[in-house]
């Protein structure tokens, strides 16, 4: 039996096992081990028959699994391309440009205990639902066959690739238009080290780093940039005189911001001021529910329109892709987490890009980016999570409790109220409940929480 949600995506009783929405993750030794990604290898290459491409982040686990997943390619007969430590968009844009599919090792934002998986198709995006369950049924079945040493293709090590990756991306901005912009890049000690600053520089801005050398014990900041996390890239910025900061994540699909005052741009925000540049004519932009009101807001400003999909940028990518052989104008794409999609670059969400995109910005307006902040409509969000194993038990009755009210299941249920919104979703991979309240001003947003919770706490004390 399958059921058609509102993004138009097909949703089946079969679930993933041991993905997750991107990719397969764990702790390197418990969850993760080597013996495990040799088996997701093997059996790619078992679905991928050909030329397929790896890399990796800069995790101190990642030689031993990249090894792994090269080991098991080549025991199924193909014939693998590593091209070295680089951003997860970077490998994306070398996949789509030259093989037939591949394997980036990576745990994006998690602590450095951690890393995974993420399997990546010929066209650039992610392995979708549908194919990541059928990997999973050759993973489990271990029927694998090693080919015989007269059939085992050779490895080859290509890390001057990413070079194509960084020109894709300058080659959007031929004016140049950070001549006289002074940014400061902190790539994390991630793999962004190798793109972002030269990036930004090609397109003549003056550069300033921190946490730009390569360390998988990430010693300035853990990969996920949070407010706290970038109060070093704040204070450089302030002392610099730069006209803002960016920061990756993990393996640099996101970038954050802070602005020429070292203030924190929150992500909803961010995607709303790019989007509102990318509106310069009639189309549509593409988003999870989870994302504020706020891009709907300037998309209507722009005669554009929004289409949501369930949580993820994988739906998000093949949303847009859909709409577009649809025939219709899809212009921008991406999540309120700093993961924006470019469709005139590629369908995933690239870190590289939107810092690139953000100089452009900032140069053609020729004002402050805190100024350009302050000029969005007003939205408030309040995010939490809970802990709890009845995530399913919770939505039940909150469906219950908001029979009378508009609502929405393309992700868990969204529960409209005026002019704001609250959306309850169950993590599939953790017990956890997720809560997200999108008002257009704080007061809203804490009466709206408040209630929800009564209800969330009153559901607990009966289970």
């Amino acid at each position: 039996m399958e059921r058609e949600n509102k993004s138009g995506t097909s949703t089946s009783q079969k679930r993933k096992q041991l993905f997750g929405t991107n990719g397969v993750r764990g702790v390197i030794g418990k969850d993760m081990t080597p013996e495990l990604v040799f088996t997701i290898g093997r059996s790619l290459g078992d679905m991928r028959k050909g030329h397929l491409a790896v890399g990796r982040d800069t995790r101190t686990s990642g030689e031993v699994l990249i090894n792994a997943v090269k080991a098991g390619i080549l025991a199924s007969g193909c014939e693998v391309v590593d091209c070295g430590i680089l951003p997860t968009p970077a490998l994306q844009y070398i996949i789509r440009e030259h093989f037939d599919g591949g394997a980036m090792i990576t745990a994006s934002h998690n602590p450095p205990e951690y890393n995974g998986v993420k399997i990546i198709e010929p066209d650039g995006t992610e392995m979708d639902d549908e194919e990541t369950i059928k990997l999973e049924h050759v993973i489990f079945s271990r029927s694998h066959e090693t080919v015989e040493w007269h059939e085992v293709l050779p490895e080859t090590y290509a890390p001057h690739l990413i070079d194509e990756y960084v020109t894709a991306i300058v080659d959007h901005f031929p004016e140049k238009p950070g001549k006289g912009i002074t940014v400061v890049v902190d790539p994390g000690s991630g793999p962004a080290c190798l793109t972002t600053a030269s990036i930004l520089r090609e397109m003549g801005c003056r550069v300033l780093t921190v946490n730009g050398v390569m360390d998988g014990t990430f010693p300035g900041r853990l990969p996920e940039p949070t407010v706290e996390g970038l109060e070093v890239l704040s204070e450089l910025v302030k002392q610099s005189g730069a006209a803002f900061g960016v920061a990756h994540d993990g393996d640099a699909d996101r970038a954050v911001f802070v602005d020429e005052e070292g203030t924190f741009v929150e992500e909803n925000a961010e995607f709303a001021l790019i989007a509102q540049t990318m509106c310069t004519k009639r189309g549509v932009i593409v988003t999870p529910v989870s994302t504020s009101k706020i891009v709907e807001l300037i998309a209507k400003n722009h005669d554009c329109s929004v289409v949501y999909t369930p949580v993820g940028s994988i739906y998000v990518a093949r949303t847009m892709r859909s709409l577009i052989e649809k025939r219709s104008d899809v212009i921008f794409g991406g999540e309120g987490n700093g993961g924006l999609i470019f469709p005139c670059h590629q369908f995933c969400r690239d870190g590289g890009m939107t810092a690139a995109m953000m100089v452009k910005i900032l140069a053609s307006e020729k004002v402050s980016l805190s100024r350009l902040i302050k000029q969005l409509p007003e939205r408030h969000m309040i995010k939490d999570k809970i802990r709890t194993t009845e995530g399913e038990k919770v939505l039940r009755m909150l469906r219950s409790v908001y029979a009378g009210a508009k609502t929405d299941e393309t992700d868990g249920l969204k529960i409209f109220r005026d002019d704001s919104w609250a959306l309850v979703r169950a993590s599939g991979t953790e017990p956890i409940v997720r809560i997200i309240i999108d008002s257009p001003n704080i007061a809203e947003s804490r009466i709206f929480y408040q209630e929800l919770m009564e209800h969330i706490l009153l559901i607990g004390k009966t289970s």
